[in-house]
């Protein structure tokens, strides 16, 4: 009697990842790719932009009431807007499927890639520890005039006896900003897109940061000065600013990324 031994076929390797230069002029092209797909659905857009302006209330009431945790909170929100944004990511994936965009999906979407966004928000968090950290020393070291009061914090931190805070909290929250826009630029689309690991989503987006050192000092520059912009009038310009900035990523990572090779036809 023969016996016969079914043996399962290994599983396909993941397709490699090769990346694609882009040009100065790309990121404009994000944007505006991005607005098309705020305005093909207004509705996950508002929700979302809701969630961003909530965001930035909470932020301008710590810098009144407790400034010295104010860069905490912002790292803190540099690392939930993204994690946040994935809804976008996934609105923005939908609409290129030719699949109708859907609130339910993006809020769900993290759930297949539950391991990889783990380890990923690990690494984000132990680096907002030490921003927060590190903007409490600049305030012992650097802030000459006494802690501030919640009346005059603004007239406080921007007297010009204390320009060497100034100049100090902007440099270490930039070093931290910059760490967490090049280890955040594309890795969370890739993730949701390609379930890869959270290293090796980590290292592509500074691999995609350092080879196109240009353009991604522009993109930055970019959603700076939105984000900025979106600030002046209570953080309400964060309803379209922050959905219109999530949108404009995904698409940010379609073009530094060559798509995968469509799978052999089965035999």
């Amino acid at each position: 009697m023969l016996e016969t031994t079914a043996t399962a076929s290994p599983a396909a390797p993941p397709a490699p990842l090769v990346l694609r230069p882009v040009t100065v002029a790309q990121p404009f092209h994000w944007l505006a790719l991005g607005a098309r797909d705020l305005l093909a659905a207004p509705g996950v857009g508002l929700f979302y932009g809701l969630c961003f302006w909530g965001m930035a209330l909470l932020l301008a009431w710590v810098f009144r009431a407790r400034p010295e945790y104010t860069m905490s909170l912002a790292s803190g929100c540099l690392l939930v807007g993204p994690f946040l944004a994935m809804g976008l990511y996934e609105t923005s994936r939908r609409r290129e499927a030719g699949l109708a965009p859907s609130l339910g999906e993006s809020l769900t979407c993290w759930d297949r890639h539950v391991s990889s966004m783990a380890m990923l928000v690990l690494a984000l968090i132990v680096l907002e520890l030490l921003w927060g950290r590190a903007s409490l020393v600049v305030f012992a070291v650097f802030f000459n005039t006494g802690m501030p009061s919640t009346t005059g914090v603004v007239q406080a931190v921007f007297n010009l006896q204390n320009w060497q805070f100034v100049a100090a909290y902007l440099a270490v929250g930039g070093i931290f900003a910059a760490l967490v826009f090049c280890f955040t630029v594309v890795s969370i689309p890739l993730i949701l897109d390609r379930d890869t690991d959270a290293f090796t989503a980590a290292l592509t987006s500074m691999r995609v940061v350092l080879d196109n050192m240009g353009t991604m000092l522009l993109w930055g520059a970019l959603i700076t000065a939105l984000v900025g912009l979106s600030l002046l009038a209570w953080g309400a310009g964060l309803l379209i600013v922050g959905p219109l900035l999530g949108h404009a990523t995904w698409h940010a990572y379609r073009s530094a990324l060559e798509p995968p090779a469509p799978p052999p036809p089965a035999a």
